[in-house]
């Protein structure tokens, strides 16, 4: 069992903002594939069998900052083993229209990631890295404004790249997927 989750914020008004990446590349997937959502855990949530594997897709509705309550929940209720957790958020480290997989770390200042860091006991669960760019204007501010019309189409360009790695996080190991999707980055 696949749980992939994607961060973000609920509401109209989060929607196209860049603290709301996650629940974009999850809206995509799920596009993608025909998939229906249902609310659970104060989370939106679909169910599915791809490639003989059950695959949940999450996207909870507790606000980025209590993010993880909503997660540990799936997991525990779905009992899904950690190395079977993918999650997808923003990431100011990166340039709009990149992305970058990663095997586990620290928060790194992203409120979402503490909380579930916090809630499951652990750093050792896999990550997608959507680039939103830094700014100079104060980081709350910056992540919950909305994407300009050029970010917004460079981020479009690599919704679907992301939705390979998903697919392929489901098919394969993440040696091989961060080793396809990292061209050469650091791990």
């Amino acid at each position: 069992m696949k749980l992939i989750v994607g961060l973000g914020n609920p509401g109209k008004e989060y929607e196209y903002t860049r603290h709301n990446t996650g629940f974009m590349a999850i809206d995509y997937y799920a596009k993608k594939h025909s998939l229906d959502f249902k609310n659970k855990y104060n989370g939106l949530y679909s169910e599915s069998i791809i490639n003989n594997e059950k695959v949940i897709l999450l996207k909870p509705q507790t606000f980025m900052n209590l993010s993880g309550e909503c997660i540990r929940k799936f997991i525990n209720f779905f009992k899904v083993d950690l190395k079977d957790l993918l999650v997808i958020y923003d990431d100011v480290d990166f340039e709009v229209g990149t992305f970058k997989i990663k095997r586990n770390g620290s928060s790194a200042g992203h409120n979402g990631i503490k909380n579930i860091i916090q809630n499951i006991g652990t750093e050792e669960f896999q990550r997608i890295r959507i680039g939103i760019s830094k700014n100079t204007i104060k980081r709350m501010d910056y992540v919950l404004q909305k994407f300009s019309v050029e970010d917004l189409n460079k981020l479009n360009d690599i919704l679907p790249i992301v939705s390979d790695a998903i697919d392929d996080f489901i098919y394969h190991d993440l040696d091989y997927i961060m080793q396809k999707y990292n061209r050469n980055k650091d791990e």
